[in-house]
């Protein structure tokens, strides 16, 4: 008999689902969410999301379009919200102490990986109110190099400004998987990997802009990095 496999925190694939077929699909239509590059995404093994964020709606419309489960993080603010935390557990979204040293968030974020699951991590910490990409924080290079697992960087346009009730397009891209198993497990890796994730994604969302201009094509393929 096969051995029942144990989902994090009860993220079952029933739920997932769920969540998918309501609040991703909600957010994909309220968005107008184009997406690029979902075919850079492993299917299987341990993985880092990293990407940049701007809004509410960037969590679901990752979530909704991408091919796999995804574990996020939020902020312990977020989750106090009534009903709120319900809404974003469909997403597999656990809570972490912004600005803390919160070890059981680190603990989850390395549990996600070394279960071969998939964690999102929005790389500034908070969203962004700008329109650019802001200053990457180390936990998504933190939890690549503790685990030995890749990185996949990704990034967001257009939701800085979109509400619920503007319809705003949104706009994905999903870059390649990103190795750092040359650097060491320690401040000095998680600087340097964090600057190369936080240079892909600039590059990625810099990319979409010229997506944007052209009227959001159908069928374009992520460049690659150089």
């Amino acid at each position: 008999m096969a051995e029942k496999k144990e989902y994090l925190w009860g993220y079952t694939p029933r739920r997932e689902a769920f969540g998918k077929g309501t609040v991703g699909r909600l957010a994909c239509v309220l968005g107008r969410v184009r997406s690029y590059g979902e075919e850079n995404v492993p299917l299987e093994g341990g993985l880092v999301l990293a990407a940049n964020h701007f809004s509410m709606i960037d969590p679901p419309a990752f979530g909704g379009v991408c091919p796999r489960r995804c574990y996020f993080l939020a902020k312990r603010e977020v989750m106090r919200v009534p009903g709120l935390s319900q809404f974003l557990s469909l997403f597999g979204t656990f809570q972490v102490r912004r600005g803390e040293s919160d070890r059981e968030a680190v603990r989850r974020m390395r549990e996600v990986a070394r279960a071969g699951e998939m964690l999102g991590v929005f790389i500034e910490g908070t969203r962004q109110s700008t329109g650019v990409p802001g200053e990457a924080m180390p936990g998504a290079a933190m939890v690549a190099l503790q685990e030995n697992v890749p990185v996949l960087p990704a990034a967001v346009r257009g939701s800085e400004s979109w509400k619920g009730w503007n319809f705003h397009p949104v706009t994905l891209a999903w870059g390649q998987p990103m190795s750092f198993t040359g650097l060491p497990a320690n401040s000095k890796g998680y600087r340097e990997a964090t600057a190369e994730i936080a240079r892909e994604i600039h590059r990625l969302w810099e990319w979409l802009g010229e997506v944007q201009a052209q009227g959001r094509p159908r069928g374009l393929t992520v460049p690659p990095r150089d």
